[in-house]
């Protein structure tokens, strides 16, 4: 987010300009970019928890995987002084709109958030010390999906390693089957990317995309990274180009893709269509992976009722809905996430959400637990967006190995 001259304008706006006839204490209108049929039907749970209180919704979706049609929806709308009452945002971007001053205070409902949060989760959804944004889930994002079907036909076993990787991908091939569903979409791409670089250590990535460290960047290993990414690349079969993610998720429902690297949103899609975890498919921590995690979490913030700078009786309601250990669960069932609250009980969950929540909170105390770049939980937009265009660009063309990590140490140094 630009914030010269952007800020002044906001300011103006919130001061000048009158917000949406509908009174928010009645009705909340809400921006998302949750659109497929798992998410829909997640966030119909807490449509349905508002109206039960009495709270009407009005529902603003904008379509598009990562959100960033999304957040470009809602800059329109905060410039033009139309700010919904609550928007999907995460990462830094929590901490940019709050030093706007045009986010409400949410601390009313916030007494226990505290003891139940991942400390640096927390930490995130505050600014200058008070509750400004709500988390919901956590996303896990280095997972391989596997079809379970496939797997059986070729005889093979989940990959924990590179070579073993590629091995499977071979017999998948041989049998007919794309090996990996995928769609070239930037953020796609960006999500096996990554992974390969988690694949090389917890504290390899967070040197890499965390601390964006040229020496970490620039080194041999990142320049293995690229060199698997590649290989990677050799198995998405035709017509993978701009294929939506919840497109290829359904290669791997349907058996004509063996495996997608992917967040367990696409668990929703499994759930969605009645699939079983290890009966239907695999969920297993991609190569490399299985002692760290890479997590997105999606969290809504409040936008300012006529410059008030506390949140209205029904953003509050909206809050403490999202919070509660009901809300939590059901959302997460639907979603494929697992809840943000560290004591939501988990036995109505799969098998692939059981161990996703034991290897969060093994991973927070070995400091496996690591924010994901692509999914906007640790740079800013330019930077992401930089790092992004290298890794795009040598994913879809010829580019070696050497040229690509010298393109991803010049876009790190875009701020």
């Amino acid at each position: 987010m630009k914030k010269c001259g952007l800020a002044a304008a906001i300011a103006a706006i919130f001061g000048m300009v009158a917000p949406p006839a509908a009174d928010a204490a009645e009705s909340v209108s809400v921006l998302h970019w949750w659109t497929s049929g798992g998410e829909s039907k997640a966030v119909r749970v807490l449509k349905d928890d508002m109206e039960k209180q009495g709270y009407g919704w009005k529902d603003f979706a904008v379509a598009g995987g990562g959100g960033a049609a999304a957040m470009t929806a809602l800059k329109t709308q905060v410039i033009s002084g139309n700010a919904p009452s609550a928007a999907q945002i995460k990462g830094p971007l929590i901490q940019d709109w709050a030093s706007q001053s045009v986010l409400a205070n949410i601390d009313k409902v916030a007494a226990d958030w505290k003891a139940n949060l991942p400390p640096t989760l927390d930490t995130q959804m505050k600014a200058d010390g008070h509750y400004v944004g709500v988390p919901f889930s956590i996303h896990r994002i280095n997972w391989l999906w596997i079809n379970k079907a496939d797997l059986d036909k070729v005889g093979g076993k989940p990959p924990t390693t590179w070579p073993e990787f590629f091995a499977l991908a071979d017999k998948f091939r041989a049998a007919g089957i794309t090996p990996v569903a995928h769609g070239g979409q930037p953020w796609q791409d960006m999500t096996i990317w990554e992974t390969v670089v988690l694949s090389q250590g917890a504290d390899f990535y967070r040197k890499a995309l965390v601390d964006l460290d040229q020496q970490t960047l620039t080194s041999p290993q990142m320049v293995q990274v690229f060199d698997i990414v590649r290989r990677i690349h050799g198995y998405l079969g035709s017509g993978y180009q701009a294929r939506d993610w919840n497109v290829a998720t359904g290669m791997v429902l349907s058996g004509s893709g063996g495996m997608q690297f992917m967040g367990d949103w696409a668990k929703g899609e499994f759930a969605n269509a009645n699939k079983k975890a290890d009966v239907d498919y695999i969920c297993a921590p991609a190569p490399g992976t299985s002692n760290a995690y890479t997590y997105s979490v999606d969290s809504f913030v409040f936008f300012q009722e006529r410059g008030a700078k506390d949140a209205t009786p029904g953003q509050l309601a909206m809050a403490k809905t999202i919070m509660s250990v009901d809300f939590q669960q059901d959302f997460s069932l639907y979603k494929g996430s697992i809840p943000v609250r560290l004591n939501v009980p988990m036995d109505k969950f799969d098998t692939c959400a059981k161990k996703s929540y034991a290897d969060e909170i093994a991973t927070i105390k070995s400091s496996g637990f690591v924010p994901s770049l692509e999914f906007g939980m640790v740079q800013s937009a330019a930077t992401e967006g930089a790092i992004t265009d290298a890794v795009t660009k040598f994913m879809n063309s010829n580019e070696d190995s050497a040229q690509g990590v010298k393109a991803l140490a010049a876009a790190a140094k875009v701020r």
